[in-house]
């Protein structure tokens, strides 16, 4: 990997690494299953050879596609069995140094997406890569036009800036801070995150009574929340503002995008006193 062969383009990925790629790629692999569903939006059936155990969407490809382990645990000598000519793996998805190991014997293009506007970038490089340019662009223009239209709809919601407390993980109870593509999403629709903290901390009891949420999210993924977990915030906020919400559409940063804005219309909606 140490010199440019013939049919090799160079890319750059979203850490800033430069990776030889060949082109196009023949024999690809996604650790990331909103990349995963990405690659089936831009038609790539026969290139994708190996996808991970967690890539649901789409469902025929969970099926049939080679599964290479887990987004953490991935099993490299099923990813070499393979021969990847193009891996996709994500910053935080993916562990650091799992993706050393497979960086040292194939291209791995690592992502890291926190914003609407990287996630566009990523499926901008992804097209490109995969010699699906023009209908990568085209994709990216209807998710763009998508939230557009979810802005001109917030102009017509009697709030700004609702803060809420996104949870993500049960025992211990996790939430989505800020700096994190989900509070990324919650900003598109007219929300964001409460407190100070970045990423995904731990919060206590106490610390949510202080914050004084104006609603809770219970997030689908990635932990299944239920409804009978609201139960445990009802000294906190009135039952009717624990909210059961679909992860996929908020953490989900590929094709998940286009349908996203229509969502949280519905979602917005649905919300008490909106």
């Amino acid at each position: 990997m140490s010199a440019l062969n013939a049919g090799e383009i160079i890319f750059t990925d979203q850490l800033g690494r430069e990776i030889f790629i060949p082109q196009p790629p023949r024999r690809i692999i996604s650790l990331v299953p909103s990349q995963t569903e990405l690659l089936h939006e831009l038609g790539l059936e026969e290139e994708v050879v190996g996808i991970t155990k967690f890539c649901i969407h789409p469902e025929k490809w969970f099926l049939s596609k080679k599964k290479v382990g887990g987004t953490k645990d991935f099993k490299p000598d099923v990813i070499r069995q393979l021969q990847p000519d193009l891996i996709l793996a994500n910053k935080e998805e993916n562990t650091a140094e799992g993706l050393a190991e497979l960086m040292d014997e194939f291209p791995v293009w690592v992502s890291d997406v926190n914003t609407l506007k990287e996630a566009l970038s990523m499926i901008k490089s992804v097209g490109e890569m995969t010699n699906r340019k023009e209908p990568s662009v085209e994709f990216i223009h209807q998710i763009e036009e998508n939230f557009n239209q979810l802005k001109e709809f917030l102009h017509q919601l009697p709030y700004q800036n609702s803060r809420v407390a996104y949870y993500i993980w049960k025992e211990p109870w996790m939430i989505a801070g800020k700096s994190t593509f989900i509070n990324s999403m919650l900003q598109e629709c007219g929300l964001t995150s409460i407190g100070t903290k970045t990423r995904y901390p731990e919060i206590n009891f106490d610390e949510l009574h202080s914050e004084k949420p104006d609603f809770i999210f219970l997030s689908s993924e990635p932990f299944p929340f239920k409804e009978s977990d609201k139960s445990h915030f009802s000294e906190i906020i009135s039952p009717d503002k624990v909210i059961m919400v679909d992860g996929e559409y908020f953490s989900w940063y590929g094709s998940r995008l286009k349908n996203a804005p229509s969502y949280f219309k519905s979602l917005l909606k649905s919300l008490p006193g909106i």
